[in-house]
């Protein structure tokens, strides 16, 4: 009997190890984005977005907190955290969703030049909406690096953009995230 309690432990303990071999994680994963405009070019940069993904499955989670942003000038800091992100009643924007083709990515070993489709759902100062993001998963000997651009249109989460200054942000933000998770043994 006590040898069947101890298969049996041994066997749901194997299975949590592999279970978590599947599972990737990272808090210094980085964000940023870029607004190029014919009057000043907009750009910030966080170092703390957290993210993990399951490969067994696909799940795929990014967060950052809206006040990590650095920018290069200190005015235009307060301005994004006050008057268009209100990061205060607003402090992380994240996404949740799913890696539709991870089974293709997996059999093929992560290869380099295969992009994954992230489906899932977006939210950004309070307001959700469904998305698609192309990304690269790249597997090496410290876990999978996480590469994805794509764009934001502030109209679309609701950030009032004031008409005087309309013209010096883009209709749509270029978002960079690039992250190396590990392995959550």
């Amino acid at each position: 009997m006590k040898k069947i309690i101890l298969t049996l432990v041994l066997i749901q303990t194997l299975g949590q190890v592999s279970f978590a071999q599947d599972r990737y994680f990272t808090r210094e994963g980085s964000v940023s984005f870029f607004s190029a405009t014919p009057i000043e070019n907009i750009e910030a940069n966080n170092e703390k977005l957290q993210s993990v993904v399951d490969v067994s499955t696909g799940a795929f989670e990014f967060a950052a907190l809206i006040k990590s942003f650095e920018f290069d000038k200190a005015l235009m800091e307060e301005h994004f955290n006050e008057n268009y992100m209100e990061s205060n009643t607003h402090p992380k924007a994240n996404f949740r969703g799913n890696i539709e083709n991870i089974a293709d990515l997996k059999a093929k070993n992560y290869p380099a030049d295969a992009t994954a489709v992230a489906k899932g759902k977006m939210t950004i100062h309070g307001v959700e909406k469904d998305v698609e993001i192309p990304a690269q998963l790249l597997k090496d000997a410290d876990g999978i690096k996480v590469v994805c651009k794509f764009n934001v249109n502030p109209e679309d989460y609701k950030i009032a953009i004031p008409n005087a200054v309309r013209d010096k942000i883009a209709k749509d933000i270029e978002v960079n995230v690039e992250a190396l998770l590990k392995s959550m043994k």
